[in-house]
């Protein structure tokens, strides 16, 4: 019996724990990486005979470079306005355009969701082209609208879509029961539909906030004021000059960017599965 008992251990220990282990390190690496660079004075940061895995005299003056002598807290706003703003009117018309093509029959819906979904699979290289000229007849060129109008381009189709999947879920027996009980369509989608479909909301919610804050080109292209630039460019452009990288600056940016992404998801990381879950199956 205590053999059967090691041998299920041992089995568990290289099966399970130690993949599991190492999946874990290889996943905060890169924010362990960011976070030693941050902290280590310039003479030990280019001295190749340290070892670079860790800090032998921890020092702020990176940080307090970031802050004090960039815009960092206004990208850092910038990031945060757009990407709230683009992320609520990619959920609005993702649970709209969702719910109708997943729950409405009338002709063509079948064809719509694949041709959504298409839409999604174009390459915002090829976008940003036809993108510069509306947004230059717009008169939004280097605003955060020119932003914030322009993401729901990549973020509306894979809404879409995910919602789609999720709502086909939903038993169509509970919206009924509430329409013989006398609830207009859109009753039994504010008070039926979309609470139970919250998790495939905060999944579509969840992956476009992560979009719209990491997204570079677009930004890159349509902002070019520093004032009005987000973390991703801000970042580059302003601690990238010419051949000199200002390391420790651009590694301590690069983490406080990469925390709010970390704490919605683990936030909301069980309700994002599900969505995606039951978007899969739907």
């Amino acid at each position: 019996m205590g053999t059967t008992v090691g041998e299920t251990y041992l089995k568990r220990l290289f099966v399970f724990y130690i993949p599991l282990f190492m999946f874990v390190a290889a996943m905060l690496f890169p924010f362990y990486w960011m976070l030693i660079t941050s902290i280590k004075p310039d003479q030990e940061l280019y001295n190749v005979r340290n070892v670079p895995f860790i800090v032998r005299n921890a020092t702020s003056q990176h940080w307090v470079y970031l802050f004090k002598e960039t815009l960092f807290a206004r990208w850092a706003l910038n990031t945060l306005w757009i990407a709230t703003a683009s992320t609520a009117l990619s959920l609005f018309a993702g649970v709209l355009a969702g719910y109708a093509l997943s729950r409405l029959r009338f002709p063509g819906s079948t064809a719509g969701g694949i041709a959504i979904f298409v839409t999604y699979l174009v390459p915002p290289t090829l976008l940003f082209i036809p993108l510069a000229d509306v947004v230059s007849e717009l008169h939004l060129l280097d605003t955060s609208w020119a932003l914030i109008l322009t993401y729901p381009t990549i973020l509306v189709p894979f809404s879409t879509w995910l919602l789609m999947g999720y709502f086909k879920t939903i038993p169509r027996e509970l919206e009924e029961c509430a329409r013989i009980d006398g609830a207009t369509r859109l009753q039994a989608m504010v008070k039926i539909i979309l609470p139970l479909g919250m998790p495939g909301i905060l999944s579509a919610g969840i992956f476009s906030f992560t979009l719209s804050w990491n997204e570079f080109l677009y930004a890159l292209v349509f902002i070019s004021s520093p004032t009005s630039k987000t973390i991703s460019v801000g970042v580059v452009s302003e601690l990238i000059k010419g051949d000199v990288f200002f390391w420790g600056a651009l590694m301590a940016g690069a983490l406080f960017g990469s925390v709010p992404v970390a704490i919605v998801y683990s936030f909301f990381v069980e309700n994002y599965v599900a969505g995606m879950t039951g978007a899969v199956k739907g």
